[in-house]
């Protein structure tokens, strides 16, 4: 299995892939002849959402010369069948969307277990990457999460990399939720005995043969601090 997880795959100020930091360069080479894709949502009852998202990802792709055999969707309408579409797919895309809304579909789907003999590529986009940890951070990002005594921040992930990813950075690092800026204030205590990785959009993880190399700018945050640990442009094998 090869993993590129990403804050986004996109670029909205182009509507393009983004090809920073040599996401479509790398992903090229690697890319399927006769591509079975399969786009897994972030939340199984939004079927709007899948759709809309699905066909816009596709588009974004093929209008940067990929194709495919199938471009097919996984969410509460089709879920009995996650082992056949998983089976059948080269190529995985998990949806961006609300951190434990998708990490609760991929548990009820069992998709841990159907992905470890997986030999296709996964691209996650936003909580598609979160989710792909082993452990997943959930930054808490609804209104009332970030007080709500029973919310979760620490969930078990899909095992596909160690690293605890937080897309987005350069547009939520001056968030603030709940009274609380969501670094300052939440992230950074949480990061005690903890390591969590802050990227940017464009900035990107590659995880293949063991290996787990951060592509463009990144920030670990590590024990209540903050270090920039690459420039865009550059890589750090982590």
């Amino acid at each position: 299995m090869i993993c590129f997880l990403t804050g986004r795959t996109d670029d909205p100020a182009t509507g393009r892939l983004n090809p920073a930091n040599g996401f479509v360069e790398e992903l090229r080479r690697r890319f399927p002849p006769e591509c079975r894709a399969l786009f897994v949502c972030s939340d199984p009852d939004d079927r709007e959402a899948t759709d809309y998202y699905a066909g816009l990802l596709k588009k974004r792709f093929e209008d940067a010369g990929f194709g495919f055999r199938s471009f097919r969707s996984l969410d509460g309408r089709n879920e009995e069948q996650t082992a056949e579409l998983i089976g059948g797919s080269d190529l995985l895309i998990f949806a961006g969307g609300h951190v434990p809304t998708q990490n609760r579909f991929f548990q009820k789907i069992g998709l841990r277990a159907l992905l470890l003999d997986y030999p296709g590529i996964v691209i996650g986009n936003s909580a598609g990457s979160m989710n792909s940890a082993e452990t997943v951070y959930a930054q808490p990002e609804l209104e009332g999460e970030a007080v709500d005594p029973g919310y979760q921040r620490f969930l078990p992930g899909l095992g596909l990399t160690k690293t605890m990813l937080l897309p987005h950075y350069q547009r939520v690092k001056d968030d603030v939720l709940d009274g609380l800026r969501v670094f300052e204030d939440i992230t950074y205590p949480d990061s005690m005995g903890k390591t969590f990785y802050a990227i940017p959009d464009g900035s990107w993880l590659l995880v293949e043969a063991g290996k787990e190399e951060l592509r463009g700018e990144a920030y670990r945050i590590r024990d209540g601090g903050i270090k920039r640990i690459s420039a865009d442009g550059e890589a750090v094998y982590l």
